[in-house]
């Protein structure tokens, strides 16, 4: 047996690993189901209009802004495995009262079914990579973060048809239930995590906001977080800037109907898996950092093509291309963290990184619709492109940085 086929086998024997990836199977159809339903009904009901659409991005990233510190930090007080189970649990219920309220008539209620369960996954997210950093050894922790991210390239191609599809055949009220039912799933999956540990009665007593600022300063005196954080800063910004406004290349810049847009992501999802395994693959030899590069050069070149383009096969080609790196991406920036983060720690840091993060994408993403109005779509994809030049130029320092190295040897070496 290969040394790579032994770390598979040896990662699929993991109890943790296991579970995550069923209750991971369960969030991933409930939420392109509600991403798909809510903007194919907000489409409807608004006839197109672009700050209702990019107010659907708002409502699911907003919370991560407002919330990701404060529930990174809860994270590392509170017992992962019961937080992660309750976070879906009240996710599950949240939907049930979001439809009982459409029921009635009130049709921007649905904003909730997404701004809800944005608000509790900054609780259960932070918890998982606790979990991740307990429950798997670190030299398969890129295999194992390849094999969650393949989940979600998978579903990729697979939600935007199942989303479409509910809401075409079944309409709004059948694609929240079907949002709800999942989320109660998820939560029943995860009561097979493996149980916390006891909690340490040699825990120091501090208040949250000691607990806070503790973090913050792990965060700034350890150069390698850092400059990933000037890196989520502008990646942040670019994105916003596009994430609302992919419809609208389908539409305007191509000419085709709202229904290719299930198309083109399932385009990007068959490029994430072959992405993924690749990445997989290359786990041994890659340092997680370089992934992370080779990904903002990528995009940069990716965002500036689709604004570019007004033929499709060559938007298409953009996509798959975008969607063979974005793999190495998300595993170079979650191996990063977790490798030169400490257990206890992994809550804050994550809450802490995240709102540099979001709080870009937010920004521009909250003036995406009147930018567009106001310049063109071309503009909006340039400028994004270049944003993530600058996160590049930002993280070049850790180019030669060396994966296992100790905290105060990476200082050392930027």
């Amino acid at each position: 047996m290969s040394q790579q086929s032994a770390s598979m086998f040896s990662l699929f024997r993991n109890r943790f690993v296991r579970t995550i990836m069923v209750s991971g199977l369960f969030l991933q159809v409930g939420i392109w189901v509600r991403n798909f339903g809510v903007l194919l009904f907000v489409m409807q009901k608004t006839h197109g209009n672009a700050f209702a659409v990019s107010m659907i991005s708002v409502a699911e990233f907003l919370p991560i802004f407002l919330f990701s510190f404060i529930g990174g930090t809860f994270a590392d007080r509170w017992r992962p495995k019961r937080t992660m189970v309750w976070s879906d649990l009240l996710s599950g219920l949240s939907i049930g009262a979001v439809l009982l309220v459409l029921s009635s008539g009130t049709w921007h209620i649905i904003f909730f079914a997404t701004l809800i369960s944005s608000i509790l996954s900054q609780f259960s997210q932070p918890s998982g990579m606790r979990l991740f950093k307990v429950h798997v050894p670190d030299e398969l922790m890129q295999a194992g973060m390849s094999i969650y991210q393949t989940l979600f390239a998978i579903f990729m191609i697979l939600g935007p048809i199942i989303g479409t599809f509910v809401f075409q055949d079944y309409a709004i009220y059948i694609s929240i239930s079907i949002t709800g039912l999942s989320f109660l799933l998820s939560a029943l999956t995860l009561t097979f995590l493996p149980p916390d540990g006891p909690v340490a009665s040699d825990r120091p007593k501090t208040t949250v906001f000691a607990e806070m600022k503790s973090g913050v300063h792990y965060v700034l005196n350890n150069k390698v977080l850092t400059l990933l954080g000037g890196c989520f800063l502008a990646a942040g910004l670019g994105l916003g800037l596009i994430q609302p406004l992919g419809i609208f290349i389908i539409t305007e810049r191509l000419g085709l109907p709202t229904g290719y847009l299930q198309w083109f992501t399932a385009v990007n999802g068959v490029a994430m898996i072959i992405g993924g395994v690749v990445t997989m693959g290359l786990s041994k030899r890659v340092p997680p950092q370089r992934l992370l590069m080779l990904g903002m050069v990528v995009n940069s070149a990716v965002m500036l093509l689709v604004g570019f383009s007004t033929h499709l096969w060559l938007t298409l080609m953009a996509q798959f291309l975008g969607g063979l790196v974005l793999p190495g991406l998300q595993i170079g920036i979650n191996t990063m963290i977790l490798q030169n983060t400490e257990e206890s720690f992994v809550g804050r840091v994550n809450g802490s990184l995240n709102p540099l993060f979001m709080g870009g994408m937010v920004l521009t993403m909250s003036l995406a619709g009147w930018l567009k109005d106001a310049t063109s779509l071309l503009t909006m994809y340039v400028g994004a492109g270049l944003l993530f030049v600058v996160g590049l130029v930002v993280i070049l320092p850790l180019y030669h940085l060396r994966s296992n190295s100790t905290p105060s040897e990476q200082v050392d070496a930027i």
